[in-house]
C-alpha cells in the first residue's frame, strides 16, 4: 500500500515538473534581471499666476500666465523642494519688474528671453541645473475693464 502511494506521488511530481518545463520552454520566458529603469524628463504643471500690470499709479489689468517645466524625474524625486514654488516666484518677478512688457502699446515681445532667464534664475536658486526648460501653456492680458466686479 505505501509502494503504490510513493509511485503515485513520484508520478504526480514528475508529471507537475513537465508541465512546468513545457510551459516555460514554450513561451521563451526568461528570468530577466531586474534593469533599472531609464527615466528622462517629467514635465510638471504650474499653477496659474496672476501678476498685476500698474501704471500711472493704478492697476492696468493683470497678466494670467500658465507654465510648464521639464527636469530630470530623478532629480525632481530626490529634491526636498519642489521647484514650482522657485518657478512661481521668479515668473512673478520678470512679468512684474520688465518695462518693455507694456500692454498700452502692444508690440512683439521677447518670450524666450523671458523664459531664458527664469530657468537660468531659477537654477541659480536651487544651485544646481535642475529645471532643463520652461514651457509656456497659457499667457494672457486681462485688462482692468474686462474683470468682473
Amino acid at each position: 500500500m505505501a509502494r503504490i502511494l510513493v509511485t503515485g506521488f513520484w508520478i504526480c511530481a514528475i508529471t507537475l515538473i513537465s508541465c512546468y518545463a513545457a510551459v516555460y520552454w514554450g513561451t521563451g520566458v526568461k528570468f530577466a534581471k531586474k534593469e533599472e529603469y531609464l527615466e528622462g524628463l517629467e514635465y510638471q504643471k504650474v499653477r496659474v499666476i496672476n501678476v498685476p500690470i500698474i501704471a500711472e499709479g493704478a492697476v492696468q489689468g493683470y497678466v494670467v500666465a500658465n507654465l510648464v517645466f521639464t527636469a530630470d524625474a530623478k532629480t525632481l524625486r530626490s529634491l526636498p523642494v519642489p521647484p514650482n514654488t522657485f518657478i512661481i516666484d521668479e515668473t512673478f518677478r520678470q512679468i512684474y519688474t520688465d518695462e518693455k512688457l507694456d500692454f498700452r502699446k502692444l508690440s512683439k515681445y521677447d518670450v524666450s528671453a523671458l523664459l531664458k532667464n527664469i530657468r537660468v534664475s531659477v537654477n541659480e536658486r536651487l544651485g544646481a541645473d535642475i529645471v532643463k526648460d520652461v514651457l509656456i501653456e497659457n499667457f494672457n492680458f486681462v485688462g482692468k475693464e474686462d474683470i468682473r466686479s
